[in-house]
């Protein structure tokens, strides 16, 4: 995912960084998106810092406009075009009021491999969100799918007192579309704090935590809470986007929803950004760079699910890097 489509200004560009390298998004006069580099190939300065209009971006050194297909268009000096004066682009496609775009053979693009994210666009109003978290994704795609920090980590906000480990039970399995489930329920536990009716009336509540994976990193919440007596919900359910995109090795954007209350908005940044990004940029440290396998670590029943999803972009990878070498080999033996 590049981006929320509200993100993009109107009759204007998004600049942003993904996996080390910086581009631009904006909708075309069709209605269609573009995604190019926001690099000038003439000087290497940012296109961001030049001048955009009527789907064009002039560079703001020496004045070379491109369109949205990377061509360069004009040159205040020539008539004459340089052949190598191009940016380079991406196929970007926009579903469930999201932007998505693909980094490989332009000719794999498939827009059906997109995850299903439907509720965002059918479900209860809600705002889109994102912010830019100091840690590799992975680290943070690992915190997700281990649904059990939050009785320690988020005790205050989320108040389980320890459900999860008394009256849940865990099942982590793969669906058809190879999305890997981490589901915890629990039946018949003792109330959160917040819902102050039910400990009133020892009102015991059944409880679903239900955490989807698609590689490399988009993930989904479904949380559903109901009266254990009459089945009756507590609350409505919840379903929200966990997005991942990589902005460096060390840098992640996320991008998830919340409720349009300000105290909704308040309540995720202190989840997110108070609570998971200090313990996670803690963890960063202390491996100091260290490959996470290679520290050999501890796997609790807990772990089950962000340990798969590990051992899956090993192999997604493994398969990428063996294509390249065969495709390598063929030019050679061409040449």
């Amino acid at each position: 995912m590049a981006a929320w489509v509200e993100e993009v200004p109107e009759e204007g560009f998004l600049s942003r960084k993904f996996l080390d390298k910086p581009w631009l998004l904006w909708r075309e006069l069709d209605g269609s998106w573009v995604m190019v580099s926001d690099r000038c190939p003439h000087r290497f300065v940012p296109l961001s810092r030049g001048k955009f209009n009527d789907g064009k971006i002039s560079c703001g050194y020496h004045g070379l406009t491109f369109n949205g297909k990377g061509e360069c268009v004009f040159n205040p000096f020539s008539q004459q075009i340089p052949n190598n004066a191009r940016l380079s682009t991406l196929p970007v496609v926009e579903r469930y009021g999201a932007l998505w775009f693909w980094l490989g053979d332009a000719s794999l693009a498939d827009q059906d491999s997109i995850p299903d994210f439907n509720f965002i666009e059918t479900g209860q109003p809600i705002s889109c969100a994102h912010y830019l978290m100091g840690v590799n994704y992975e680290l943070i795609a690992d915190n997700l799918l281990d649904l059990t920090h939050a009785e320690f980590l988020h005790v205050e906000n989320f108040g389980m007192k320890g459900s999860l480990f008394s009256h849940g039970k865990q099942k982590v399995e793969v669906d058809d579309s190879g999305a890997i489930w981490n589901k915890w329920d629990t039946k018949d536990a003792p109330p959160p704090d917040w819902p102050e009716h039910l400990k009133r009336e020892g009102i015991t509540i059944d409880e679903a935590l239900h955490i989807r994976w698609h590689a490399p990193a988009s993930l989904a919440l479904f949380i559903e809470i109901n009266r254990h007596d009459t089945g009756e919900p507590v609350i409505p359910p919840m379903a929200n986007p966990h997005i991942l995109t990589p902005e460096t090795q060390k840098s992640t954007h996320y991008f998830f929803t919340h409720g349009r209350s300000k105290e909704a908005e308040e309540h995720a940044r202190k989840v997110f950004l108070t609570e998971d990004e200090p313990m996670l940029q803690a963890q960063s440290d202390a491996m100091d760079g260290e490959d996470f396998w290679d520290l050999n670590p501890v796997v609790m029943p807990s772990d089950v699910a962000a340990i798969r999803a590990r051992r899956q972009l090993l192999k997604l990878r493994s398969e990428e890097a063996d294509q390249r070498e065969e495709v390598v080999a063929q030019l050679n033996f061409n040449n």
